[in-house]
């Protein structure tokens, strides 16, 4: 049996649109019961009654209340509050855990994302995320592959050039191979200007056109207004904000610390190889670093400049460089590599 809140959200949603599977996941029940209920227009469900002093989360709402309050204005996620109530002895299931949150903050469920799957080996998806602003900005370069859903995430204190070539090659010793396109939106070190030439025909920066060429991908550039088509790596900006660095940076203020760049690429290293690519992952139902033993077989090889692995990820931070990098206009060369800049 359930509440008659529970079944007045299995109607709400209902109306809305969702699927009885989508219905199941977000409230926590089985589609059976989804079902079952979905058709009781014309009779009576029997409901549960809810014992609030009995829930499994009631010991700890005290600790939910803190946390949150302390990292304000910073939004703590869910799961990173899931795993942290189940080092303290939780012993219930975070479908609890998200439908208090979403009361005691008063918000509305998520809307579900569409997405589209790409072969093996074929796509990454690359974008910027800003941690911190100020005058000691953190960001995070992240990396997903399209595949296996393997993520890879850098965090440096500037966006330049010479600092997305590195990212770039560290993407590929973690993943141990290189995809055939890595996607991008408009970034000023990606692209000067899109369709200069004409539509699909690009004005590249052209330190990054060498730079792709060396390594062998093809660079692609999303259409505006598509969020879609790079909805992968975008969702890994926030989900590396909510449940790496909010939680990590929240800690060390309790404390009077703030996170520098050094500690930062440590503890991301940590939290890439021990949570976000050992978690089950909601589309794929699998764990990305498993998945992306699979998918290295489709990959291709690095260059002899770079290693086969990545014991320890180099920090990324300002260096003082006299070099500019060249960004003229490409011509007769995108003739000759003429998918380099291809739109999707």
């Amino acid at each position: 049996m359930i509440s008659k809140e529970e079944f007045m959200k299995i109607k709400i949603l209902s109306k809305q649109g969702y699927s009885q599977r989508e219905i199941a996941k977000q409230l926590g029940i089985s589609r059976n019961t989804v079902k079952r209920y979905l058709k009781s227009d014309f009779e009576k469900p029997h409901y549960a009654t809810r014992k609030s002093g009995n829930s499994k989360l009631e010991a700890f709402k005290p600790f939910i209340h803190s946390r949150v309050a302390n990292a304000s204005p910073i939004h703590l996620s869910g799961v990173v509050l899931f795993r942290e109530l189940k080092e303290q002895g939780y012993k219930g299931g975070i479908s609890l855990l998200r439908q208090y949150l979403y009361e005691y903050r008063g918000k509305a469920k998520p809307q579900p994302i569409i997405r589209f799957e790409t072969k093996a080996g074929k796509q990454m998806q690359v974008d910027w995320g800003q941690m911190r602003g100020g005058k000691t900005p953190l960001h995070a370069f992240v990396a997903v592959l399209g595949y296996s859903r393997a993520l890879f995430v850098a965090i440096t204190d500037n966006m330049r050039y010479d600092t997305l070539e590195r990212c770039h090659q560290h993407a590929f010793e973690y993943f141990q191979g290189i995809p055939e396109q890595v996607w991008y939106d408009n970034m000023k070190t990606v692209v000067i200007e899109r369709d200069a030439y004409g539509e699909g025909h690009h004005k590249l920066n052209q330190s990054f056109y060498q730079f792709s060429k060396t390594m062998g991908f093809i660079p692609k550039l999303c259409k505006p207004y598509r969020p879609q088509t790079k909805g992968k790596v975008e969702r890994m900006v926030r989900y590396v904000r909510d449940n790496f660095y909010q939680p990590l940076a929240t800690k060390l203020a309790s404390s009077e610390l703030k996170l520098d760049v050094e500690t930062a690429n440590i503890e991301v290293m940590n939290w890439l190889n021990t949570i976000a690519n050992q978690r089950i992952h909601d589309t794929i139902k699998m764990k990305p670093a498993d998945r992306l033993k699979e998918e290295q077989a489709y990959l291709q090889n690095l260059p002899p400049e770079l290693t086969p692995a990545l014991p320890q990820l180099e920090v990324l931070k300002t260096q003082h460089l006299d070099h500019q990098f060249d960004t003229r206009a490409l011509h007769h060369e995108l003739t000759m590599y003429d998918d380099l800049a291809e739109a999707i």
